[in-house]
């Protein structure tokens, strides 16, 4: 299990929130857990909507909204139904399945922060995934193969 998923399940259990369906982890957490940057201080979930119906009543006081997307503040956690007014079940696609929790899958991650970039951390997270997709998915028998007839000058 990676650290990320360690630390929010840890963090989960102090409360205890608990869920219907597996939260998704998003935001700086995600970032993390793809090894890309330390994550801020606070952890940030998307839930479905039962789960949302559910901590509605048990935290009627911790309600948040953020232009429609509606969510909670409950100690170091921001969770969401949606974000840009997309729910649960968008972020669930490839989401990877960590236990008791779920890590949003990387592309969802890369749409989220394309959203945002207008915010300057999130222009600066979209060079870090930028990093991220040519260290991960680049083919190194081409980069081989172009550095080698680079030196050679054959082009």
């Amino acid at each position: 299990m990676n650290q990320v998923t360690i630390d929010v399940n840890e963090r989960l259990n102090e409360i205890p929130l608990s869920f219907i369906n597996k939260p998704i982890i998003i935001g700086g957490m995600a970032m993390e857990y793809y090894g890309m940057r330390k994550a801020g201080r606070d952890i940030d979930l998307i839930i479905s909507q039962d789960d949302y119906h559910v901590l509605s009543e048990k935290y009627p006081d911790n309600k948040k909204d953020l232009y429609g997307d509606l969510g909670f503040l409950i100690n170091k956690f921001e969770i969401w139904r949606s974000i840009a007014l997309i729910d649960y079940d968008f972020f669930l696609k490839d989401a990877i399945d960590e236990g008791n929790v779920l890590i949003v899958s990387i592309d969802r991650l890369l749409w989220m922060r394309v959203c945002a970039m207008e915010v300057e951390k999130y222009k600066k997270d979209l060079y870090l995934m930028k990093e991220y997709y040519y260290t991960n998915y680049r083919n190194q028998n081409y980069l081989q193969e172009y550095s080698v007839r680079n030196l050679s000058g054959k082009l």
